[in-house]
């Protein structure tokens, strides 16, 4: 039951996040997360700047993978007090998969995908705005890349905690 509520709080990071990204400009805020010619869209539109985007992205990169690198660990190791590998990946691939498959569906799928909260005007004909080469990747990043993250993670506490 820990594990659930350890995944929700990271969802609950992951929707605040979201929110505080689009607060200021909206969508456009955030639209590092978008396909690439929606990107050139709003550039061309002159509601960004191909420097903000990319200052939008290491930003956004680090606000969402730092909890990963950092909280998810502490909470596994700190908190629940696992021990070794095996306890320590499972405890992280429950709690990552929780949080990933948030990400993917509800924000992803439904919030970008199936709700107007994230259109930008002007760019409505590019919709939808996740799809193609960026959905895979975000799949194959939450389903491979970021188990193997936690594996890593898990196996050098393993090291750090005999």
């Amino acid at each position: 039951m820990l594990l659930v509520i350890e995944g929700m709080a990271m969802c609950l990071i992951m929707l605040l996040t979201c929110v505080v990204g689009i607060a200021k400009d909206g969508p456009v805020g955030l639209v590092t997360f978008y396909e690439k010619e929606v990107q050139d869209r709003v550039v061309a539109l002159g509601l960004t700047t191909k420097d903000k985007i990319r200052k939008s992205a290491i930003i956004s990169g680090i606000v969402v993978f730092l909890p990963m690198l950092i909280f998810i660990p502490a909470m596994v190791y700190g908190l629940n007090g696992a021990r070794g590998f095996t306890q320590g990946f499972l405890q992280m691939l429950a709690i990552g998969m929780i949080y990933g498959l948030f990400d993917r569906l509800f924000i992803d799928w439904y919030w970008v995908g199936q709700t107007r909260a994230w259109d930008i005007p002007g760019t409505e004909d590019l919709k939808p705005y996740i799809y193609g080469k960026t959905l895979i990747q975000k799949w194959v990043g939450t389903l491979v890349v970021h188990p193997l993250f936690y594996a890593l993670i898990a196996w050098i506490m393993s090291l750090i905690l005999k």
